[in-house]
C-alpha cells in the first residue's frame, strides 16, 4: 500500500480546507494511512511530518505495521502524548489550527483534548478528508475486496446445504461463519442475517432461533474480511412449493437490481442509480415496500461512503466499489433481498464475483 502517498495527499487536502494539521483517531482511517491494525492509537498529521502514538501494549506491532510515521510509544493514553508532544512542538507566536474527526471523537473525548491544548491551538472540526480518499480504492484494495467477495460468495452453498424445514436460523449462520472461518476470513462483516418467513420482512433479521418453515423466503446476508476488507452479498431462497406471488415479487426485485446494476457508472449521481431501482419496483406496485437505500461504500468499513439514496449527490467515480441491494419487504408475510458489490470502472462498472441469482426453491 501506498501509505506515503497517501499521507501526502492528506497533507495538500487540509491546506484546501485551511486546516494546519489533523488528529486522526479513528481507527479504519489509521490503518488506511499508515498501515496499523490494532485497538489502540493516533495518528498525527502535521504540514512536515506524520507521528503515530501508541501504548506499550502494540510496541512490537507498531514497529512491524506502521509505514510513513514516526512511531512514539507513550504510558500515557496516545491522544493525552500527542497533545503533549504537538503543543511543545508549536511556536506560541501564531494560531494553530488543528482538525479532529468529529463524527468519530465523543464530547468528553473532545472536551478533555480542549482543556489539554495551549491557547494558540485552536481545535476545528474537519470535513471526511480520510473518508473521502477511502471512497476510490486503488488495484491493490480493489484485488483484496475481491478476495474477500470470493470467500463470501462461497458461503452461499453452506447456506443452501443448510436450509431446511425445521432447521433453526442460527443453524444455517454457524453453518456459513465456520465455513469463513476454515476458508481463512479473520471475521464476519457484520452480524449473519438469516431471516425467514414473516422475519424475511425485516431488512435486518438477524439469525435467530427460529425454526425454517416451508411456504415462505430465507432472506441470506453474509459478508467477511479478508486482509482487513469486506465484503457484502445477499441472496433469497424460497423453501417449498412457490407460490405465483412469490415468484412475481422475487422477479421483480431481481429486474430492479440489475436496473440499477446497468445505471452504475463514472460521472453518473448515486440518486440516479437509486432511481432506476426504485423505477422498476413502482411499475410493479412494490415501491412502497422497498424501505432502504439502494447501496452503499464497502472497503476497510463494511458501511462507507458513497451512500446510494434517493437526494444524495455524490458522483461515482473509477474505482468506488458499492453495493447495490434493492429489496421488497410485505409486514408479516415475507421479504426479498438480492445484493452483490460493484465496482465502477472507466466505462460503467464490474459485479464482484457474479453468482447465480435466479429465482430458487428448496
Amino acid at each position: 500500500m501506498d501509505y506515503s502517498g497517501r499521507q501526502q495527499r492528506l497533507r495538500e487536502a487540509l491546506r484546501s480546507s485551511r486546516l494546519d494539521s489533523l488528529l486522526v483517531t479513528h481507527l479504519p482511517n489509521i490503518r488506511y494511512l499508515c498501515g496499523f491494525t490494532g485497538s489502540a492509537g493516533t495518528l498525527l498529521i502535521t504540514p512536515a511530518s506524520s507521528i503515530f502514538f501508541t501504548d506499550g501494549r502494540y510496541t512490537d506491532q507498531a514497529r512491524e505495521q506502521v509505514q510513513g510515521a514516526r512511531i512514539v510509544i507513550k504510558r500515557k493514553l496516545p491522544l493525552a502524548a500527542v497533545v503533549q508532544q504537538f503543543a511543545r512542538s508549536q511556536r506560541e507566536s501564531r494560531s494553530i489550527r488543528l482538525g479532529i474527526e468529529g463524527q468519530h471523537m465523543t464530547v468528553e473525548a473532545r472536551g478533555a483534548l480542549s482543556a489539554l491544548l495551549p491557547h494558540h491551538v485552536r481545535l476545528r472540526e474537519a470535513p471526511p478528508l480520510v473518508e473521502r480518499a477511502r471512497m476510490i480504492k486503488d488495484a491493490e484494495e480493489i484485488a483484496l475486496i475481491g478476495e474477500a467477495v470470493g470467500v463470501g460468495a462461497g458461503l452461499y452453498d453452506h447456506a443452501l446445504a443448510a436450509i431446511g424445514p425445521g432447521i433453526r436460523e442460527v443453524e444455517v449462520a454457524a453453518k456459513m461463519e465456520y465455513a469463513a472461518r476454515t476458508s481463512g476470513a479473520e471475521g464476519m462483516s457484520f452480524e449473519t442475517i438469516i431471516a425467514s418467513g414473516p422475519r424475511s420482512a425485516l431488512p435486518h433479521g438477524r439469525a435467530s432461533s427460529t425454526p425454517i418453515e416451508p411456504g415462505g423466503f430465507v432472506v441470506c446476508d453474509f459478508g467477511v474480511i479478508l486482509h482487513g476488507y469486506c465484503s457484502d452479498r445477499t441472496r433469497t431462497v424460497y423453501v417449498g412449493a412457490a407460490t405465483a406471488e412469490a415468484r412475481r415479487v422475487y422477479d421483480a426485485v431481481l429486474e430492479s437490481q440489475l436496473a440499477a446494476i446497468d445505471a452504475v457508472g463514472p460521472g453518473v449521481a448515486v440518486g440516479k442509480v437509486d432511481r432506476a431501482a426504485r423505477r422498476v419496483l413502482e411499475k410493479k406496485g412494490l415501491a412502497r415496500y422497498f424501505t432502504h437505500s439502494t447501496g452503499h461504500g464497502v472497503g476497510l468499513e463494511i458501511h462507507e461512503a458513497p451512500r446510494l439514496a434517493q437526494g444524495q449527490q455524490e458522483i461515482l467515480r473509477p474505482g468506488m466499489v458499492v453495493t447495490i441491494e434493492p429489496g421488497v419487504y410485505l409486514p408479516g408475510k415475507w421479504g426479498v433481498r438480492i445484493e452483490d458489490m460493484v465496482v465502477v470502472t472507466e466505462r460503467g462498472c464490474e459485479v464482484l464475483s457474479p453468482t447465480q441469482k435466479e429465482f430458487m426453491a428448496v
